[in-house]
């Protein structure tokens, strides 16, 4: 396992296992994630997994004053902490990644740039919507907005750069696309990804203290197409 080490300022430091997204590093990632839920040190503030990285918030006044030499700085300190964490790190094999169906209603107005990614990729509507149907689809980050997970594994064929202009307001559960990525937008928020359609299932609910957010990194998905009528009745039962 590689590995280097970057400050980030005067307070976190960046762990980097590699350069490219793929599902190998991004295990790496979410290996050492678990990893420090289990070590906890008393100094990390928190800790942001990404594609391929990991962001370790530290207390530089608690180090100063509780771990460090008069003459070394935190970061120093630090980062032996780190170095020493990760050479012991093991990467696991895994059992199955939990598996979320999301219910889509494609096209239409709830995905106006539909006939734009079609057209973009000398496809019709439909084969977009069997294509993105079809995706071999994981979970690399939780990002941007709260519950907006960051999905790769999508068909290069149905690929579309993003808006020009983004739109001011894009309506919650509104699946997109940008690049060879595809996403589902958890809040209505500022965005510029090319919309194909829209779930009802929520993915972010503050009320749900222990789960506030349906997806994790990690996770596969896979994509249900609903019509506008099952849309309806399942955004009005709370999906």
């Amino acid at each position: 396992m590689d590995w280097t080490l970057h400050p980030l300022g005067d307070q976190a430091v960046l762990i980097e296992f590699g350069n490219e997204i793929s599902e190998e590093i991004n295990h790496t990632v979410q290996t050492a994630a678990s990893s420090l839920d289990d070590w906890q040190p008393e100094w990390m503030v928190e800790y942001i997994p990404a594609f391929t990285t990991v962001t370790l918030f530290y207390d530089p006044l608690y180090i100063a004053n509780h771990k460090t030499s008069q003459n070394q700085l935190p970061y120093d300190w630090v980062h032996q902490q780190v170095s020493e964490f990760l050479s012991t790190l093991t990467i696991k094999e895994t059992g199955p990644a939990r598996t979320v169906e999301i219910p889509v209603c494609y096209g239409g107005d709830l995905g106006p740039d539909l006939s734009y990614v079609a057209e973009k990729n000398g496809l019709t509507e439909e084969e977009v919507i069997e294509r993105h149907m079809n995706g071999n689809y994981l979970v690399y980050m939780i990002g941007f907005a709260p519950g907006f997970p960051y999905i790769g594994g999508m068909d290069p064929a149905i690929a579309a750069p993003r808006r020009k202009d983004p739109r001011l307001k894009i309506p919650a559960g509104t699946v997109g696309i940008a690049g060879a990525q595809t996403g589902v937008y958890p809040l209505e928020t500022p965005g510029g990804w090319q919309l194909i359609g829209r779930t009802p299932s929520k993915m972010f609910d503050p009320s749900n203290e222990e789960a506030p957010t349906l997806l994790q990194a990690g996770d596969r998905i896979q994509f249900r197409r609903i019509t506008e009528e099952e849309y309806e009745n399942l955004k009005e039962g709370g999906a």
